[in-house]
């Protein structure tokens, strides 16, 4: 169901530019700490909107096009994140194409299979990486305030665990050593994930 944009409070909502309902969860749950009484709602929630073009070289120049598009097309203050997986001895690739880095947008097991092969004759100690998160937050006067978090670790062998999505299978989060990312329950991921900490860094400046 729709919510009417005329029905929401301008100064007491946040648009959060994304059609993920945990998504916005996991960021009201930090946000609303420094933000009580502000009410986080999914652009999807509010319509159908195009999505705008992420023509950005960084994942914080994407998040600002994301939040911009989401304030112009609903006049509300937004959120916009981008993130994904650095990987050191592929010179930080994926990166900002991690969501289609064998081609086809949003292809897990192909972006998974495609980074395993690049990293074929790496060795366990050059197969360092971190995911990073830069979560971007766009005030209705135009202000902009970018939090940025990493979630250290490495890249194993082969695929583990059910849980998660993208590239989680094959994380293995330094925090919690001998475990991917797709093994530990939401609320593990959640406490070490770099989007956790991205949003910390943007709830200390707010």
């Amino acid at each position: 169901m729709t919510i009417d944009i005329l029905d929401l409070d301008p100064q007491k909502t946040v648009v959060v530019a994304t059609g993920n309902a945990h998504k916005v969860v996991e960021i009201e749950a930090i946000l609303s700490e420094v933000l009580p009484g502000v009410r986080f709602v999914a652009l999807g929630e509010l319509g159908d909107f195009p999505e705008p073009v992420e023509d950005g070289d960084t994942f914080t120049a994407n998040a600002l096009i994301k939040a911009r598009a989401a304030l112009e097309q609903t006049g509300l203050s937004a959120i916009a994140d981008d993130s994904g997986l650095v990987v050191d001895a592929l010179d930080g690739a994926p990166g900002i194409y991690s969501a289609r880095y064998a081609g086809n947008h949003g292809n897990d097991e192909a972006n998974n299979n495609k980074l395993l092969s690049e990293l074929t004759f790496v060795d366990e100690d050059k197969r360092t990486a971190h995911f990073h998160s830069s979560v971007v937050f766009v005030k209705k006067d135009g202000t902009v305030l970018v939090g940025e978090g990493n979630c250290p670790g490495k890249i194993g062998y082969a695929p583990k665990g059910k849980n998660g999505f993208g590239y989680d299978p094959l994380f293995l989060p330094e925090a919690l050593q001998g475990m991917t990312m797709a093994q530990l329950t939401p609320e593990q991921k959640n406490s070490i994930s770099h989007r956790f900490y991205a949003l910390k860094d943007l709830a200390s400046q707010l």
